[in-house]
């Protein structure tokens, strides 16, 4: 079965993670993604692996860098020189899609603009991935995952009843973008079917975000009331919490919406008469009173390992989530079954499990088909049989660092 982006190639120039993990999603659904990388100038995620230096190859041992880069091919190429500029430009001619997410101004000062890669394939989607956007007073501004998620209100939203601001502890910013990449890559894709002409697509990592804290806009709009943070109580509904469970540092979520959902867990915590207590019969009274009815559900949650706790309320409609850490996650029996873990392995770094492609197509299924690229490792197939190059073409080329098969080591310490 072909997968749903077969054929299609992708010019990767993306760094760290939000573009990285768009990219190789769209990898994991078949499309051909070349990851172009300067000697002088490649990944950072290669640095972050906390390989020591004299180790070999180190920089393709990167569990950080390996994650993001999974089914793609990897090209050296310096596109500050005239040279490496036109080859890329080549190398566009012969794809249809280009993901960049450097800072504003980086493509126009490389000549690699839209309007220049335009010239080379007026059928080339271009997407642009900036921070802050190309154009307002901010677009030169740095971004990564933690300052996004700051300034999309995100972190203002976060953290404990008359406590500070709390970060995430995950920057949503980045992954949220990547995810994005791939429905607007779909949505230029089929334009072009309908038209034959490329386009450019912009996705400023801080909009997209903002679209995550919507409910709280219009809240905001309507009321004119900022609500503060909650930790993870509801502003309306009770019980809306987590709950210790047995065992060290164990948790298990409940959250109930409705009476039926509430009598359930009365009734599974084996105390069914709380569903008439005056104190919790509707809603709005569980909300007054949920600090006594939290206290009510930990003493049973406490008594019961959070997978045991999770199920017995599952099992009578309550909805309810045991808190996992990641060796719980990888061995969770029902991601097990669904085939959620994949084994795979580097040359370099060794063979490891990865999550599964998220998208379940039954007729065009995702696949992980390739370990992320050794630096520079696919160079010969670009030049050779994408380009067309001949052997003293390609020595030219290292000989004058426009290539180079590793990587300079000092620029990222």
């Amino acid at each position: 079965m072909r997968a749903p982006l077969e054929g299609v190639r992708v010019v990767d120039l993306t760094m760290v993670w939000a573009g990285p993990f768009g990219t190789r999603l769209l990898g994991d659904y078949g499309a051909e993604v070349i990851k172009v990388e300067a000697p002088g100038q490649w990944d950072l995620l290669r640095a972050l692996g906390l390989i020591p230096r004299e180790e070999p190859r180190w920089y393709n041992r990167s569990a950080y860098f390996n994650h993001n880069n999974r089914n793609k091919y990897g090209l050296a190429l310096n596109l500050g020189q005239p040279a490496g500029r036109d080859l890329l430009l080549r190398l566009c001619a012969v794809s249809d899609i280009l993901v960049e997410n450097y800072r504003a101004d980086v493509m126009d000062n490389l000549g690699l603009g839209y309007e220049a890669v335009r010239t080379a394939n007026p059928r080339l989607i271009y997407v642009s991935m900036p921070g802050h956007g190309k154009t307002g007073p901010e677009k030169d501004f740095v971004a990564y995952g933690s300052n996004v998620e700051q300034l999309a209100g995100l972190v203002s939203l976060s953290g404990y009843e008359g406590g500070e601001p709390l970060k995430t502890g995950f920057s949503y910013g980045d992954p949220m973008a990547g995810t994005a990449l791939v429905a607007a890559v779909a949505l230029a894709l089929r334009q072009r079917r309908l038209t034959d002409e490329g386009q450019y697509v912009e996705l400023a990592q801080r909009e997209n975000l903002g679209m995550f804290v919507g409910e709280h806009l219009v809240d905001f709009s309507m009321t004119g009331e900022l609500r503060p943070p909650l930790g993870n109580r509801h502003p309306h509904f009770a019980p809306h919490n987590r709950y210790r469970a047995a065992g060290e540092d164990a948790w298990v979520a409940v959250a109930c919406e409705d009476e039926e959902q509430f009598r359930a867990l009365c009734g599974v915590i084996g105390q069914p008469e709380l569903a008439d207590d005056g104190r919790f019969t509707t809603n709005a009274a569980r909300k007054a009173n949920e600090v006594a009815l939290d206290a009510i559900i930990e003493a049973w949650t406490a008594a019961r390992g959070h997978y045991e706790a999770m199920h017995l309320l599952q099992r009578a409609g309550v909805p309810a989530g045991a808190v996992l850490t990641i060796p719980e996650l990888m061995a969770d029996p029902h991601l097990r079954t669904r085939g959620q873990w994949v084994r795979q392995t580097h040359a370099d770094a060794g063979t490891w499990e990865v999550e599964a492609p998220p998208w379940l197509l039954e007729r065009t299924p995702g696949s992980v088909r390739l370990p992320a690229p050794g630096f520079a490792e696919h160079n010969d197939y670009v030049f050779r049989e994408l380009l067309g190059l001949g052997a003293e073409e390609i020595d030219a080329l290292y000989a004058a660092g426009v290539t180079a098969d590793e990587p300079q080591p000092d620029l990222h310490r």
